[in-house]
């Protein structure tokens, strides 16, 4: 008996010239009907950050959206080892934290 092959999602057309965005910081909101989901960039030591992107979606697409990330991002550990999250410090106090030189050399 023969494993059934997965359905083909669709087809993506990416608009020639579409530049990629980096983005380190991401502010997640939502009414009853739609996730907000504003990508920023922002400097060490800074404390404003420029939205470079907003992205509304339903509900269900985002929790489609988190299985996705979750399901990629276990691919990628596997491949190429665990990503350790910074603590006990949050992810905000290590982007809003003033920035700090790094330390001379003890030579």
């Amino acid at each position: 008996m023969t494993t059934p092959q997965p359905l083909p999602g669709p087809q993506m057309e990416i608009p020639q010239g579409l530049e990629p965005i980096y983005t380190n910081l991401a502010r997640i909101s939502h009414s009853p009907a739609d996730i907000v989901i504003d990508f920023a960039q922002i400097l060490p030591g800074e404390s404003k950050a420029n939205v470079r992107a907003r992205i509304l979606m339903t509900p269900l697409s985002a929790k489609l959206l988190l299985r996705a990330l979750k399901e990629n991002l276990a691919r990628y550990e596997a491949a190429l080892g665990e990503i350790n999250v910074p603590n006990p410090n949050t992810l905000a106090d290590n982007l809003f934290k003033p920035f700090q030189p790094p330390e001379p050399s003890k030579e």
